[in-house]
């Protein structure tokens, strides 16, 4: 089995878990905040899947892993974006959740 299958298919899971845990809580409140985190889970599975294209040799036009190429640019804004819609709508979530305690 090729390692980079083996490693993308690990990360898979949390992933999964996380689009699972934002879809719910766009489900359930349906504000701006759940819709960034879960474009945010959105992205961060982009790249996984990415990942399991390259290993399995899926779309070899998009030349995957390759610099500069339409795969390497699809991986890294996918990932940009992902590791900053994700924290920032969980972030603003649980900020407009305390104040509303308060």
């Amino acid at each position: 089995m090729n390692l980079t299958l083996l490693k993308a298919l690990a990360v898979l899971v949390p992933v999964s878990a996380l689009c699972i845990a934002s879809t719910a809580a766009f489900a359930k409140e349906k504000t701006l905040c759940s819709a960034i985190q879960l474009c945010g889970a959105g992205c961060l599975m982009v790249v996984v899947l990415a990942h399991v294209c390259e290993a399995l040799r899926l779309f070899q036009w998009m030349r995957w892993g390759d610099l500069h190429s339409l795969g390497h640019y699809v991986d890294l804004v996918s990932v940009i974006l992902g590791l900053t819609l994700l924290p920032l709508g969980y972030g603003l979530r649980a900020l407009l959740e305390r104040r509303k305690g308060i």
